[in-house]
């Protein structure tokens, strides 16, 4: 058997057994095959799919190239939660603490920027001295000490994943579902989870294309979590255009901590509100939505979860002061320049897609693989669709190095924001619950 053979086969249709996936898990790993080898494997499943039965063996042969976090002697319920990947969606940063606040553990494992989208990562990192880079011993530990732990995937963790989901960003291979799907499931099944929620975003700046595809993507996790144990509740959210008002990854940390202290935009604040609410709901501390909300409002109004990030913080090696006066922590863009409507009128779209691949071209993603990021650049969203504007007034701050970076923000916002004259009316936040006892829509335009 050979990684040239598996190529040959998916580039002609064909399915790989559960001893090949693991072949090629293990070989992955292991750095056995050579990039190249690699990069036309991915591009091979990209074009040509995976089966339901390959999608779960691919997902068990990523879980089983590593260990797992072990947390069953702990009393509480283990949540966490996932984005498939959002512009100025930064809820991970505040929910971690909020869950923990409530008493459900959060052993958080996230990623780095992948695409056009932002990485829990990456934002973190902005923190000066914040360190992601635990090992399964060192995040058990906190575990047991503060209730959560937000880290990267270590060699410990899914090592199969960890190198395909670096190539799949760099090889143009990412919005494939089987990969999105299994790449997900491989990480959070290691962390001896309890339950599982799901934010799977729908619209311009989804992975996915259509509903239907962001449905089966759903449905795929779910079931991939059943087959393992784990309870997974996917809430479906819009993300036609960013989610709050910061997009980047230091200016996205402040608004973490606004709304951490209560406040923040409504949007933020409503998805992190119902994602906490269905965490609380599988860690087994609450019945109810309603009542789970008002629990979380609680924590967040009386500033327990803003306390909850900083204990995190601390922990982990970042500078506490974060929580006070991000401003003066955080590392500050060299050039603040406004982007301003070019005629009266009603903002139509402000294209999530555009602008996440126009903070990469500002230095907040990256392009390759040894990219370092600028935590500094982005963008500060002050009009969103739906508002009524003038010519002259700033829709958006671009945050950018030098002049070459306002030059290419400038660009991206020419692309993404569209002012006509006809009413907006907003697609729901979030539209779909996928359960394992099936699909209810939950909002209406």
């Amino acid at each position: 058997m050979t990684l040239r053979d598996l190529i040959a086969r998916k580039r002609d249709g064909g399915s790989l057994s559960d001893q090949e996936w693991n072949f090629v898990a293990r070989g992955v790993a292991s750095d056995a095959f050579p990039d190249y080898q690699v990069s036309a494997f991915l591009m091979a499943c990209f074009v040509r799919g995976l089966t339901s039965s390959e999608t779960l063996a691919l997902t068990d042969a990523m879980l089983n190239s590593g260990q797992r976090l072990q947390l069953d002697h702990l009393p509480m319920g283990r949540v966490d939660k996932h984005s498939t990947g959002g512009v100025g969606d930064k809820v991970s940063l505040i929910l971690a603490p909020l869950v923990a606040s409530c008493g459900v553990a959060v052993p958080m494992v996230s990623g780095r920027g992948l695409g056009h989208t932002g990485g829990t990562l990456d934002k973190l990192e902005a923190i000066p001295g914040f360190s992601t880079r635990l090992t399964l011993a060192e995040a058990a530990r906190q575990i047991e000490r503060i209730g959560c732990v937000m880290i990267g995937q270590s060699a410990e963790i899914a090592p199969a994943d960890r190198k395909l989901y670096a190539m799949r960003d760099a090889t143009g291979t990412v919005a494939a579902m089987p990969l999105i799907a299994a790449s997900i499931m491989s990480k959070k099944l290691a962390e001896g989870l309890t339950g599982l929620v799901l934010d799977v975003k729908t619209g311009i700046g989804a992975f996915l294309p259509t509903l239907a595809e962001e449905l089966a993507l759903a449905k795929e996790m779910v079931s991939l979590g059943s087959h393992h144990g784990c309870p997974v509740v996917v809430l479906l959210s819009n993300m036609d255009f960013p989610l709050g008002r910061e997009c980047g990854n230091g200016n996205e940390v402040q608004e973490s901590v606004e709304a951490l202290k209560g406040g923040g935009p409504p949007d933020l604040r409503e998805l992190t509100l119902r994602l906490g609410a269905e965490m609380l709901i599988l860690g087994g501390v609450e019945r109810d939505v309603a009542v789970a909300t008002r629990r979380l409002e609680g924590v967040l109004d009386s500033g327990a979860a803003l306390e909850k990030f900083r204990e995190l913080v601390i922990a982990q090696g970042g500078n506490p002061a974060v929580c006070d006066a991000p401003e003066r922590v955080l590392a500050q863009p060299a050039i603040s320049e406004p982007y301003s409507a070019y005629r009266d009128g009603i903002v139509q779209r402000v294209n999530a897609l555009v602008v996440g691949r126009g903070i990469t071209a500002l230095g907040g993603g990256r392009q390759t693989m040894e990219d370092r990021i600028d935590p500094s650049v982005g963008f500060r969203i002050h009009a969103i669709p739906g508002d009524s504007v003038r010519k002259g007034d700033p829709l958006v701050t671009i945050l950018a190095a030098d002049a070459a970076g306002v030059a290419a923000g400038r660009a991206a916002l020419d692309e993404a924001i569209v002012i006509g004259d006809a009413p907006v009316t907003l697609p729901p936040l979030i539209s779909h619950r996928v359960t394992a006892a099936g699909v209810e829509k939950l909002g209406t335009p």
